[in-house]
């Protein structure tokens, strides 16, 4: 009990509650859409929405040209520089605005080939892909947004935009999902950050007046120069990280059927509700401090104020979900998904040295380290993908857990390596 009693002391859990309150809601919004999902829509429908997820990471990742933790980064450190703010906003507003434009506009021409290639010939969804065309710009335009506030440190702000963002979700997503089952599933996934455009766009005027800070006459070519390592960083990202996920998924569907790969999306869901609460603390609280320290002493309080006062927790929350895992799948889904149940502890396992190498990897992007971070993310990727085809023949759907769990153990060891003079200076 002391040990527990010291984590909730300390100053960052403190600082952090109002995220805690974040996630929670977040994850019950979770839970009600991935039941309605789970009756609405099935195993089947579930993998398809696991493909529009992956799809719509690439999407977003070459519609923002990387530029998210680029713009935490230089508005952190330009926030009281009039000037050199309006020259960073000015340059990257209007450079991702002309590439989502572009983009968008394949979007709608080319439907019909995406539709082929991330569904199949068998579905006829060519909409969402027309649908995501108009949206983008308002959902391109919400991270934009996000990224500044949390640039000047108004993580709180931040957050209750995402709390306000995961409400709107909820009743999207139900009503969605109810009316119109797997294409509602499908939309719901689109529309909702797009919504919370004019949400972001309030809270970022308290700041500073972004229509005023934006101008053409700031714009500066040169700054893209700045921001290319992390344009290099997130398009690694997005392209080869959907494409290894979309590849292990097909394989299963090809070897296991469509429903196996439902059931790894179901337990990847899971997965992602509960890893906001590192996500987000590391974006929203980490990174700003992290772009900032000057020597590897700063770091290394920050890593060990990680590892002291949030992993812990993560791995106390890990151990309550495995006992329940259960009783979590009765709640969340059907009893179509019971499978699910087996992939729970080499899951946990992964998402425990995923945890753990978060914030050694959220170093990359703080110091701009571009060839060490696409070395290491090309590697894990292609741990992934190996060891997943390989243990997926050899353990059926569990091997595709094993190998998540087998990848992050590699990653965070190198990782640790890497940066040990950081963590251990």
């Amino acid at each position: 009990m002391s040990f527990i009693k010291e984590i909730l002391s300390k100053p960052l859990f403190k600082a952090t509650s109002l995220n805690a309150i974040s996630i929670l809601i977040k994850i019950f919004v979770g839970f009600i859409t991935s039941k309605f999902i789970a009756v609405f829509v099935g195993p089947s429908g579930m993998a398809l929405v696991g493909n529009l997820r992956n799809f719509l990471t690439a999407t977003e990742a070459f519609a923002t040209l990387g530029f998210e933790n680029g713009v935490v980064k230089y508005v952190a450190e330009h926030k009281s520089d009039d000037n050199q703010l309006k020259k960073t906003l000015s340059t990257i507003f209007i450079t991702v605005l002309f590439t989502c434009l572009l983009i968008s506009l394949g979007l709608f021409l080319f439907s019909e080939y995406l539709n082929t290639s991330i569904f199949g010939n068998q579905y006829q969804y060519a909409f969402v892909f027309k649908s995501l065309a108009v949206a983008l710009p308002f959902y391109i335009g919400n991270i934009f947004l996000i990224a500044t506030i949390n640039g000047f440190g108004a993580y709180k702000k931040v957050i209750y935009v995402n709390i306000l963002g995961s409400l709107i979700g909820l009743i999207a997503s139900v009503l969605l999902i109810w009316k119109l089952n797997t294409e509602g599933a499908l939309l719901s996934i689109i529309l909702t950050p797009s919504v919370l455009f004019l949400v972001s766009f309030f809270s970022i005027n308290k700041e500073i007046k972004i229509l005023k800070a934006i101008d053409l006459k700031f714009y500066n070519l040169s700054f893209l120069k700045n921001l290319s390592s992390y344009s290099l960083m997130a398009l690694v990202s997005a392209v080869f990280g959907p494409m290894v996920f979309l590849t292990i998924r097909k394989y299963i569907i090809v070897n296991l059927g469509i429903e196996q790969a439902g059931f790894w999306e179901a337990m990847s869901r899971m997965s992602s509700y509960y890893f906001m609460f590192i996500t987000s603390i590391i974006s929203i609280y980490f990174l700003p401090k992290l772009a900032v320290a000057r020597s590897n002493q700063e770091t290394k309080t920050l890593f060990w104020n990680y590892y002291k006062g949030i992993l812990p927790v993560f791995i106390i929350g890990m151990i309550v979900i495995y006992f329940l895992r259960d009783f979590i799948i009765h709640i969340l889904f059907t009893k179509e998904f019971l499978p699910v149940s087996k992939l729970f502890f080499w899951q946990l396992i992964g998402d425990t040295f995923k945890a753990a190498s978060f914030i050694l990897g959220y170093q990359f992007y703080a110091k701009k380290l571009t060839k060490a971070f696409i070395i290491s993310e090309l590697f894990s990727l292609f741990v992934l993908y190996f060891s997943s085809i390989y243990l997926v023949s050899q353990f059926s759907i569990e091997g595709v857990v094993m190998a998540h769990s087998f990848t992050y153990s590699i990653y965070f060891i190198t990782l640790s390596i890497y940066f040990r003079k950081s963590l251990f200076a």
